[in-house]
């Protein structure tokens, strides 16, 4: 009989059957969403708004001769939630797929950091201490003669000049290994 009346109610659209609806399944909606997405809390509301939408619109499809109402009911709450299950889960993982290249671009970048580093000596072997200095903080981390000059005190003129006395010295050694 309530059963009946729900489907009255709800075919007319009137909102008085979602609320009667609600008070007579809302239980079992609830238990049903919350079996499937146990994991996925946050949405658990959004399902059942969905499962709730989803007999407003498909009411006319519900056929009491073939099932119950709590039946029907309970079987849109259980796909529903398999289906939120299935994308969210999806997302998920796509979401840990993502991070999980991005630690790796991380551990890449440290590794290629660490081998330039290692090349970057190499090559600047030949330089006094404090010229080596200067040139990785000019070429490597891309510093302004400005800012050179404000770190470490001497003038832009000079440091123009061990920069380019640096490179003719740099050019000379690795012409002469090349050939020699």
């Amino acid at each position: 009989m309530k059963d009946e009346k729900i489907v009255k109610l709800i075919k007319k659209r009137d909102e008085r059957g979602l609320e009667l609806l609600i008070d007579t399944y809302g239980g079992l909606i609830t238990s049903i969403i919350r079996k499937h997405l146990y994991n996925l809390y946050d949405k658990q509301e959004e399902c059942i708004d969905d499962v709730l939408l989803a007999v407003w619109n498909n009411i006319n499809s519900f056929d009491n001769s073939k099932n119950s109402l709590k039946n029907w009911i309970a079987a849109i709450s259980q796909y529903r939630s398999i289906d939120y299950k299935r994308k969210y889960l999806k997302l998920f993982n796509e979401e840990l797929d993502i991070k999980q290249v991005e630690n790796n671009l991380v551990i890449d970048s440290r590794i290629i950091q660490e081998e330039l580093s290692d090349e970057i000596e190499e090559l600047l072997i030949f330089l006094k201490p404090e010229d080596k200095e200067l040139f990785i903080k000019r070429y490597i981390e891309e510093k302004s003669i400005q800012e050179l000059a404000q770190e470490t005190g001497i003038k832009e003129d000079v440091i123009y000049n061990r920069l380019s006395r640096g490179r003719k010295k740099l050019r000379k050694k690795y012409k002469h290994l090349t050939i020699g």
